[in-house]
């Protein structure tokens, strides 16, 4: 069984961090809306690293 990769994210609202799957979230440039407090953005703008970035857009190809 594969692992499963992950990227972090911070909401720059309420400040949440979390993990989350790439496969659940909407492609960098589309709208997502934080668990914790609702605040929507671009999901690029949730993740934590430019590293958690690049991880989203590789594996959601």
């Amino acid at each position: 069984m594969p692992n499963e990769a992950y990227v972090q994210l911070l909401c720059p609202d309420c400040t949440k961090q979390w993990e989350e799957s790439p496969n659940d979230l909407p492609a960098s440039d589309e709208n997502f809306d934080c668990p914790g407090c609702a605040a929507t953005y671009r999901t690029s703008e949730f993740m934590r690293t430019e590293r958690d970035l690049e991880n989203l857009k590789r594996l959601q190809s």
